[in-house]
């Protein structure tokens, strides 16, 4: 939904349904959105974010009947497509994801060919007015980024892509957006790597170089290219995990004149006084499908974990007081969890810095892990669990 105000667009991301096939998120689209339309935009037209995996991506740029089909559904119930999810390349539900949801990482055909057909897809569905993201990975699992040719392959894999959306521009007259997301344990992790890496590889002239000579166009129209396709995903919930000033971290992206195509809600576990009784409570959320990466502050230091149980490992050989920032998605409208808090100060923080200076077009809340939250929060449905959150980043911009 448009939230006026030069605010932007607020929807919530179908990672949350089931999606891992077109079939299996036509149905997810299909049952659950128009129940949320229904309650938090009933006569506005609704923005949807959808989740591509390459099955469905490759399914629906194959198929112009089931597009056809998906631009009228949306048409039908006053809803539009502006997002899309193409982080997780295969399956995201039910199943051990871990690691795996980095692979296959930016230096592959496969994620390179699987972000254009998504952006084929997107140039055909949206309405003319919208300019589209691609939500994507952080180029690559940090322990897998061995020496600067790795890095040098994400770049060139990243310019071809930017030469397909120019060339889809020119032949559609619909600009779509490719958007790199930063999360823990990943090669871009901190803001500070970000804009390293976009200003020290992606906006470069060596890179706009190589776009020119990939797109056939003049350097100078390369250069404008760069920062007009490439940009970033601000999530809160990671940049909360290792301990940013939500508020400097968006200067800093601002000042190096790095887009922000979407702007993240989420918020993560937050244990500000490590006990052993918390230890004991949190070993539920640990033999979970997903990562939890967690960041501990100790004595004045961070310290990085890719899961909890190496946490609890960490604790037991030396006890103490300490922090634990844990990257599990939980609800935006809760800052208590009972025996621990979350980190929604980061995004009220965010929210407050978009309302004074408006940082993206495009704002998206992504909690998906409400399946393996304890019975005590599970309050109500699917439904119910999104429409609180809506309504909740809503009233924070209001």
């Amino acid at each position: 939904m448009d939230l006026g105000k030069g605010l932007g667009h607020l929807t919530y991301s179908t990672l949350v349904h089931p999606g891992d096939t077109w079939s299996d998120m036509w149905e997810s689209l299909t049952t659950y959105v128009p129940k949320v339309q229904k309650r938090v935009c009933p006569t506005a037209p609704f923005g949807v974010s959808l989740r591509l995996s390459n099955a469905s991506a490759s399914t629906l740029v194959k198929d112009k009947g089931e597009r056809d089909k998906l631009k009228k559904f949306l048409a039908d119930n006053n809803m539009y497509l502006y997002t899309v999810n193409a982080f997780p390349y295969g399956p995201f539900k039910n199943t051990i994801v871990k690691e795996q949801v980095y692979e296959p990482d930016w230096r592959s055909e496969e994620r390179t060919q699987y972000t254009m057909n998504v952006a084929e897809i997107l140039a055909d569905v949206v309405p003319e007015h919208i300019q589209p993201s691609i939500q994507s990975a952080p180029l690559g699992f940090k322990p897998n980024v061995t020496g600067p040719n790795v890095v040098n392959s994400y770049t060139e894999h990243v310019m071809r892509v930017a030469a397909r959306l120019i060339d889809l521009e020119k032949r559609t007259g619909r600009t779509v957006t490719l958007a790199l997301e930063p999360e823990p344990f990943c090669f871009l992790e901190t803001t500070d790597e970000t804009v390293d890496y976009f200003t020290n590889h992606l906006y470069t002239g060596k890179s706009a170089e190589m776009l020119a000579k990939i797109a056939n166009i003049p350097v100078a129209d390369a250069i404008g290219a760069q920062r007009r396709f490439i940009g970033t995903v601000f999530d809160i919930c990671h940049q909360a995990v290792v301990y940013e000033d939500i508020s400097a971290s968006l200067q800093k992206l601002v000042d190096a004149g790095i887009p922000i195509f979407k702007l993240q809600e989420a918020a993560a576990m937050r244990v500000p006084n490590v006990t052993q009784k918390i230890v004991d409570t949190l070993k539920r959320y640990a033999k979970t499908i997903y990562l939890t990466q967690t960041v501990e502050k100790k004595d004045g230091k961070l310290n990085r974990f890719l899961n909890l149980e190496d946490a609890f490992k960490a604790w037991e050989t030396d006890p103490g007081p300490r922090e634990w920032r844990t990257h599990f998605h939980v609800p935006v409208f809760l800052d208590d969890l009972g025996e621990f808090g979350t980190t929604r100060f980061a995004i009220e923080d965010a929210l407050k810095f978009h309302k004074k200076q408006p940082l993206s077009r495009q704002l998206e809340i992504e909690t998906y892990t409400w399946d393996v939250l304890p019975e005590h929060l599970k309050t109500g449905d699917i439904v119910d669990y999104v429409c609180r959150e809506l309504e909740w980043v809503r009233g924070q911009l209001q």
